[in-house]
């Protein structure tokens, strides 16, 4: 079994999930992993180049998406388990983020996106003033 699967199996149970894949043919898995000060998204997207994804930040919200190309149509498979299509994931996260200075890297299949939480969604320290 691939593990690229059609999100509305996956998450047939889960309606909200299945919102945010409506539109793409294959499931990309990720990893969200939480800094002090940043989001890093780790994205399997294994044969893709750089100009094939396309990354998308606004507010809160990430939307990563891309293609993976079917092989020539005169081909005939004995086996075939690579996915094919379109795939768009939205990563919501919990505090606005800083697009400006977001880095993206793709290397050896793995989409790296390093997405800084917005300067005024850090927590800020007031110190309390004596008389």
């Amino acid at each position: 079994m691939s593990m690229y699967i059609k999100p509305y199996t996956r998450y047939h149970n889960h309606p909200v999930y299945r919102w945010n894949n409506v539109e793409t043919d294959v499931h990309v898995p990720l990893d969200v992993i939480v800094e002090d000060d940043a989001y890093v998204i780790e994205m399997i997207v294994p044969g893709l180049e750089p100009d094939e994804v396309e990354i998308e930040i606004v507010e809160k919200t990430i939307i990563v998406q891309g293609e993976f190309k079917a092989a020539d149509e005169d081909v005939t498979f004995l086996r075939k388990e690579r996915p094919t299509g379109r795939f768009r994931r939205v990563i919501r996260l919990p505090k606005s983020l800083d697009m400006e200075k977001s880095e993206a890297s793709l290397r050896k299949g793995i989409l790296s996106l390093r997405v800084p939480v917005a300067e005024e969604a850090l927590p800020k320290t007031i110190k309390i003033k004596t008389k």
